[in-house]
């Protein structure tokens, strides 16, 4: 049991917590629980980081003192380590978005989504009324450091680990001229509050009504950064339709604050904060999900690149000539595309690759596979006659097989991995990976995945083979 917390339970309550359940919590390092007590209960929270709980508390009072439907703090730690807050159950607004678009259809959600739009024009003007901004956490001021955090954190968490070239004193000079841009997006105020992370999962649904919660990171700013977020979401996958329902309605409640707005410097406004935002997303997944290795991250990749790639090729950001053009060039690699698998079969992914550039990343969010190291057999990388040369190619092929080690190497794998097909199969089951490494990725991991892809393609016809030369750019497809 969480002690500080139940310390602070029996001092607001007068006695112990008859249960404790630890609830999923988001991105952060925040601890949940349900506390519970005579059929009752609220929401402890523990965090390491004081002042994002502070922030977080003086935060969710203010928003209260203007009437704004966030959770009430019930009582705080002297230190402000932990915190108890009002139960606002277990919905998400997020989860009634999914469930909609499972069923195809956004019209049981549109009148909570509209209520978020006039909601985030309450809580950026009102909401920053009175509010000391000096207060809050990390910073006070959505600023050039803000926005060059943004775009490093797509620089350094994605572009760069994705292994395209770049010029990064070139993308530096249009990062510089967009900051510019981006801080002069103030014609409908800069005093109003800017949630920072406003979108549908961080909304909550309690007896039809909307309540807003992990605004902690909140600041002052633009209005366009939270309105990108929400509409432009990659996993809710609002239709056009919707999001231009959305925008209206949100145009609607802003013109209450600021009087008529000219649509087409909105807009024109609007859709830099997008790209903005598409490229934080992209950080944000880089890092939580290659590098954190957090399936729901992994899994979201190839949509938003999907976004993105749709976003600037429908109006190319021509006064970002070389953003534009590395953006382009990213988002055609081929390691991002997604083939169109007929649904419900089984795709084995069979790669090869070198060491030294890491090993396959499974976008798939999976996780599940092998990662066979071929180092261990008689490499052909050491003579010359064989360096121009791959796996593919008849002599390399026959020095490989002359003193049969490759080929006890391979029987051993196919032992392995047959079975598991096999149950992937029998289980229904729509992913798995093997991938072969060796030190350059050109002769003993090609010809390794060029026959297990071979073996299983005739082992297993209702599997789809995908067969992936990675440091050799070729990809070949067997069972569709």
């Amino acid at each position: 049991m969480h002690k500080k917390l139940t310390e602070l339970f029996e001092e607001l309550y007068g006695c112990a917590p008859d249960s404790a359940v630890q609830l999923c919590g988001s991105a952060s390092n925040r601890t949940y629980l349900r506390l519970s007590a005579g059929g009752s209960s609220s929401i402890g929270v523990e965090g390491e980081d004081l002042r994002e709980n502070r922030a977080f508390v003086q935060l969710a009072r203010h928003f209260s003192k203007k009437r704004l439907p966030v959770p009430k703090i019930l009582a705080v730690s002297k230190d402000y380590s932990v915190y108890i807050q009002e139960d606002l159950g277990d919905t998400l607004l997020s989860d009634l978005v999914d469930m909609a678009r499972k069923q195809g259809s956004f019209e049981s959600v549109l009148p909570l989504l509209k209520g978020c739009m006039e909601m985030l024009a309450r809580f950026q003007f009102e909401g920053a009324e009175g509010l000391d901004f000096k207060e809050l956490c990390p910073q006070e001021e959505f600023d050039l450091r803000s926005i060059m955090f943004d775009l490093n954190y797509f620089k350094y968490c994605f572009l760069k680990p994705s292994g395209l070239e770049f010029d990064e004193v070139r993308l530096q000079d249009e990062y510089e001229r967009l900051a510019g841009n981006l801080l002069n997006c103030c014609r409908y105020g800069r005093e109003t509050f800017l949630y920072r992370d406003f979108q549908s999962r961080n909304v909550m649904v309690r007896d039809g009504e909307l309540w807003m919660i992990d605004f902690q990171s909140g600041r002052r700013g633009p209005i366009y950064y939270d309105l990108a977020s929400f509409i432009y979401q990659v996993r809710a996958a609002y239709p056009p339709e919707v999001r231009k329902t959305l925008i209206q309605t949100y145009l609607a409640s802003l013109e209450r604050f600021v009087g008529k707005v000219d649509t087409d410097v909105f807009y024109n406004e609007l859709r830099l904060f997008r790209l903005l935002r598409m490229l934080q997303v992209l950080g944000a997944y880089g890092f939580r999900g290659v590098i954190e290795h957090k399936a729901k991250f992994i899994t979201s990749l190839i949509p938003a690149l999907s976004a993105l790639k749709e976003f600037i090729n429908e109006k190319p950001f021509c006064e970002y000539p070389y953003l534009q053009e590395v953006l382009e060039r990213l988002t055609d690699l081929p390691k991002y595309s997604s083939p169109a698998y007929p649904s419900g079969r089984l795709v084995v992914k069979v790669w090869s690759f070198s060491f030294k550039k890491g090993i396959p990343e499974d976008y798939t969010g999976n996780g599940g596979g092998y990662v066979f190291d071929c180092r261990s057999t008689n490499n052909p990388g050491r003579y010359d006659r064989y360096k121009q040369l791959t796996g593919l190619d008849a002599p390399v092929i026959k020095f490989l097989e002359d003193d049969g080690e490759i080929v006890r190497y391979l029987d051993h794998i196919y032992s392995i991995v047959e079975p598991h097909v096999n149950r992937y199969l029998e289980r229904g089951f729509t992913n798995l990976s093997v991938a072969f490494g060796c030190t350059g990725g050109q002769h003993r991991s090609v010809y390794c995945a060029e026959h297990l892809a071979a073996h299983l393609s005739e082992a297993f016809p209702q599997a789809i083979i995908h067969l992936i030369h990675r440091e050799q750019g070729i990809e070949n497809i067997y069972g569709i």
